[in-house]
């Protein structure tokens, strides 16, 4: 969409800037492919509304605040909700701007329309975007290229955020809140980054992440989740850093430094959204806000305090965005409604009481399917609500001329919308996406899961996984195991087996056995629920007797992925070895069990003896398991 007639000669000039000045350390780097470059004082800029003079908003010297007002008094009242607004977005093949497609959501016998980048980024003025696509990165760093180009010829030029929620790990949900690794270095899940109790590790982990997602052109994380495991029924544990605040500050605060850098946002940085305030751990029962059924968090031992502690981390830590959960906090405030449309919740506890003047943008879909508390009010009504309360930007939502139609009735003021759009403008500008949203496609491939990144991911998963037991077998065969001998195994793959032993066909031919499991759940009706494994954390029926059966036949080791605190008692009882994982490849689970590399992971939470013990503990209260099978902070090594 250029508006110059010289836009080749634009493109080529802009990308000799550096060469052309002599003083590189002054001149802020530049991209374009649609804006002119204008010089003043010796130094170039990007006339990003083409009116041919600098004005303050794209003079990069400018201090960041002077910058946001300029630009903010030229925007209309579209452009603003459009920056209010930020949804999901898809590409086309190859990376191609989005097509108009129709679309069948699950669930539902009517196809309906998702608007493709002309409509959404060009006529509603969106400016953030969720990416869940797992393309390659040459892929999703061509999109982005597309994207900003589009934005870049639109009037004032201002560029788009491109988002995502976590993709480094092993958790794929189709329901949207972690995305397929793809060629992403994979790690273990953020539970299993707190196994290795190490915030140096998790930095180090954040600051390769943040240097994949810069690569391809991620520039604000969904992430990381300050949640607390206190509910061991929970769906979501995997994402958080367990049932301790103090350590999960740590781990926060690392992870926050890791992607943004030390002292808040800059040009390197991949802005943190912090979630969910204020704290979405002690949910009634373990059900999860994604679901009717659990729209209530409870806090029978009044303990939100202590879910406060790893937000007050993260603020610290400058994290530059806050997200909050669906769910009623039952009993903490006059109204029960969900977390955004609670002014006591948003303003007096996140902005008054913590400080925290960041942006609020809100979970996916809370003016729609997960509007808790206000169900009876339309979707306008909804939204005033949600600005009331103090959130700055609907996450899942794509239509702007809600807001704008609020604000033209007079329900709100455009003065309210202008505090918010100035906290979205402000993180664009120090992140440097005014001077060059672009990024080298042709590199992405070699920055994106390159062998220093698979490496330390590959290190992390060895360093996450906890030995729980190693009573060994009645001929004394214990962990480590020695090498070369007979494997029956289940859920490993033969390749990976077979580095270590001789894969056989059935227990009996076996010298030992290896089992992975799965921490067990109870399946659910519906979309969301079909992905959020809750409930029963207990092996039983033809699954614990199948699992015997193995454990009788031979020695047997147990390798249990703790999504969420498994009872393990019955397994444990009959096994050789007992180890708990949280994300690992099979490569490094093996080398942990044949001596590659001696088990050093810590239990993140507790493991319960049994459900009766889960079911009498509080939801917002830590290590409340009567008698539990293996504590807090357990692990064995050889």
């Amino acid at each position: 969409m250029a508006r110059w007639p010289h836009m080749s000669l634009a493109l080529s000039f802009a990308a000799m800037l550096p060469v052309l000045h002599a003083d590189a350390a002054a001149q802020r780097q530049l991209g374009a492919r649609d804006a002119v470059s204008i010089e003043a004082d010796g130094l170039w800029f990007k006339d990003l509304n083409g009116n041919g003079s600098l004005d303050i908003y794209e003079d990069w010297r400018a201090p960041t605040d002077a910058r946001v007002d300029d630009l903010l008094g030229r925007m209309s009242l579209a452009q603003k909700a459009g920056l209010m607004v930020h949804p999901a977005h898809g590409m086309g093949e190859g990376g191609a701007l989005a097509e108009d497609s129709e679309v069948r959501w699950p669930g539902s016998d009517t196809p309906q329309t998702l608007p493709g980048s002309a409509e959404i980024l060009g006529r509603r003025y969106v400016r953030h975007v969720l990416t869940r696509t797992d393309e390659a990165p040459d892929v999703i760093a061509t999109w982005n290229n597309n994207v900003q180009e589009l934005a870049e010829g639109e009037p004032l030029g201002i560029p788009i955020t491109i988002s995502s929620d976590p993709r480094n790990h092993f958790r794929h949900t189709p329901a949207g809140y972690t995305v397929q690794a793809g060629e992403f270095s994979q790690w273990p899940e953020p539970i299993g980054l707190a196994a290795t109790h190490d915030p140096e590790l998790v930095r180090r982990f954040a600051e390769i992440a943040s240097q994949e997602y810069r690569a391809v052109g991620i520039r604000t994380a969904l992430h990381p989740m300050a949640d607390l495991a206190t509910e061991p029924r929970w769906g979501r544990i995997a994402g958080t850093f367990g049932e301790d605040a103090q350590m999960s500050a740590k781990m926060t605060a690392a992870y926050v430094r890791g992607f943004q850098g030390e002292g808040g946002l800059n040009p390197d940085s991949v802005i943190t959204m912090t979630k969910h305030f204020p704290g979405g751990g002690p949910q009634l029962d373990g059900f999860d806000p994604h679901m009717e059924h659990g729209r209530e968090q409870a806090y029978p031992g009044d303990n939100l305090a202590y879910h406060l502690i790893p937000f007050r981390a993260a603020i610290d830590a400058k994290t530059a965005q806050i997200m909050p959960y669906y769910g009623i906090p039952v009993g903490i405030t006059p109204e029960p409604v969900g977390m955004a449309f609670s002014p006591e919740i948003i303003t007096d506890l996140l902005r008054d009481d913590l400080g925290f003047d960041g942006v609020v943008c809100s979970d996916w879909g809370i003016t729609s399917m997960m509007a808790w508390g206000v169900e009876d009010l339309s979707v306008e009504e909804r939204h005033a609500k949600a600005l009331d309360a103090g959130i700055d930007q609907f996450g899942g939502a794509d239509d702007p001329s809600i807001i704008v139609g609020l604000v033209e009735t007079g329900r709100i003021t455009e003065a309210r919308l202008d505090e918010s759009v100035r906290r979205l403008l402000r993180d664009k500008f120090l992140i440097g996406l005014f001077e060059d949203p672009y990024v080298d496609a042709s590199t992405a491939m070699d920055a994106v899961g390159n062998e220093q990144s698979i490496a330390a991911a590959e290190e992390a998963q060895r360093k996450s996984v906890v030995l729980l037991s190693n009573r060994g077998s009645a001929d004394g065969m214990k962990l480590p195991l020695a090498q070369g001998l007979k494997l029956y195994i289940e859920e490993v793959t033969p390749e990976a087996a077979a580095r270590y032993g001789d894969v056989v066909e059935t227990p009996e031919e076996a010298d030992i056995a290896i089992l992975r499991v799965k921490t067990p759940f109870e399946p659910g009706e519906g979309f969301f629920a079909s992905f959020i494994h809750e409930g029963n954390l207990a092996f039983e029926g033809a699954e614990l007797e199948r699992i015997r059966a193995v454990m009788h036949a031979k020695p047997t080791v147990v390798v249990a992925y703790l999504e969420r605190p498994a009872v393990l008692t019955d397994i444990v009882a009959d096994a050789a070895a007992v180890l708990g994982t949280f994300g690992a490849g099979d490569g490094a689970v093996l080398d942990v069990i044949f001596g590659e590399f001696p088990p050093s992971g810590k239990l993140p939470f507790e493991l319960p003896r049994s459900m009766e013990a889960v079911e009498a503990q509080f939801e917002d209260v830590p290590y409340d398991s009567v008698d539990p099978l293996f504590p807090f902070g357990f692990g064995l090594t050889y």
